[in-house]
């Protein structure tokens, strides 16, 4: 049997890591591994690979930059000619990115069934690019992996039931259990950015909506000051949200207890996000690994797809513009959580995924 994986972002190469274990090592399934360059340098794309032990890919497509259609449309013509030349019994796509998207469609068009690793998320919002991408590549699959019960009730709203659909619990967990150990013996982050444990706040921004309004960049910056008038915050600055801080002239202005550095490798965003009192993002992936890591979130958003997370105060919303950031760290740090909630699974779902997939051949 034979899968292609099509990955090009950063939390797909997480995912990746653990679910080509399972088909690789579990199922012995023979993977063609493509990346399409989505994120491309260093910092973004190869530490994760060389972290996390993920195969070396096939094929690195190298498309990157440019608009939403042009990136998807290059990576459409690309990843069809490797699936016709390849044949896979299974192309198996990511999350909610132009590689998903892309991924989905050459596959449909070749009527080469495809399956979807995080399916069923909604946050409601269609003015969103993932959002878009989330909607159509679940109508385009043919097998669908829901983490949650609420992304199976979203998909049956939508008329997709049955058993095209698995629930399969989170692959990111399964990803926090395996590396979170390694993390712990081989990251040296604290100590490199001269961070103590529960000392500090993390925080990650990189959404269009949120960095490339200069308006809306500005305010969020200010908040988070705020915040670090009383936690220092951590800030590993994703390309996008510097390119912008720059553009807009900020980085004279930014306060003076937030600690920037350059994006970081899962390790060391592992240990950091255990050994930080607050986490503050825009990231989906980061939200839950905040819960996996028994460690408050603030997403700064106006909506999220995990709205589990919400229901008890594991995670709040500040939306920019017209919540205070500040306030909702506040609450985040003084709310009494219970952490032995089961949402997300035993840890187990790339077994289920790989197993699944071979299954069904």
């Amino acid at each position: 049997m034979k899968v292609v994986s099509i990955i090009g972002a950063r939390p797909q190469f997480v995912k990746a890591a653990v679910v080509s274990r399972a088909l690789r090592e579990d199922q012995g399934v023979e993977e063609f591994l493509v990346h399409t360059g989505q994120h491309f340098d260093d910092n973004m794309s190869r530490v994760f690979f060389d972290e996390m032990g993920i195969p070396e890919p096939n094929v690195n497509l190298g498309v990157s930059g440019g608009g939403h259609g042009a990136m998807t449309g290059s990576m459409l013509t690309e990843i069809e000619k490797i699936l016709e030349c390849e044949t896979p019994d299974w192309a198996l796509v990511y999350g909610d990115t132009n590689s998903t998207l892309a991924g989905a469609l050459a596959a449909a068009k070749l009527n080469i069934p495809c399956a979807h690793v995080e399916a069923g998320l909604r946050s409601l919002n269609r003015r969103m690019p993932e959002e878009i991408n989330r909607i159509l590549t679940d109508h385009a699959c043919d097998l669908l992996f829901a983490p949650t019960d609420q992304a199976m009730q979203k998909l049956s709203a939508e008329g997709i039931m049955g058993e095209k659909v698995v629930r399969t619990g989170d692959v990111m967990l399964d990803a926090v259990n395996l590396f979170r150990p390694v993390a712990r013996e081989k990251s040296r982050i604290l100590e490199d950015l001269a961070q103590t444990r529960g000392g500090f706040a993390l925080c990650t921004l990189h959404r269009a909506e949120n960095v490339d309004d200069r308006e809306t960049l500005a305010g969020i910056v200010a908040g988070l000051g705020e915040v670090a008038l009383e936690l220092p915050i951590v800030l590993p600055l994703h390309p996008r949200t510097l390119g912008r801080i720059e553009q807009f002239g900020l980085r004279d202005s930014f306060p003076s207890g937030i600690l920037t550095c350059d994006p970081l490798g899962y390790l060391d965003i592992l240990c950091l996000e255990e050994a930080a009192a607050l986490i503050l993002t825009d990231s989906g992936g980061m939200q839950k690994e905040a819960f996996f890591q028994r460690t408050p979130c603030v997403t700064i958003r106006s909506e999220t797809e995990w709205v589990e997370l919400l229901v008890d105060g594991h995670n709040r919303l500040a939306r920019p513009g017209i919540d205070s950031i500040a306030e909702k760290a506040h609450e985040a740090m003084s709310t009494d959580l219970n952490w032995d909630k089961n949402l997300y699974g035993d840890g187990k779902s790339a077994e289920t995924i790989a197993r699944n997939l071979v299954e069904r051949v």
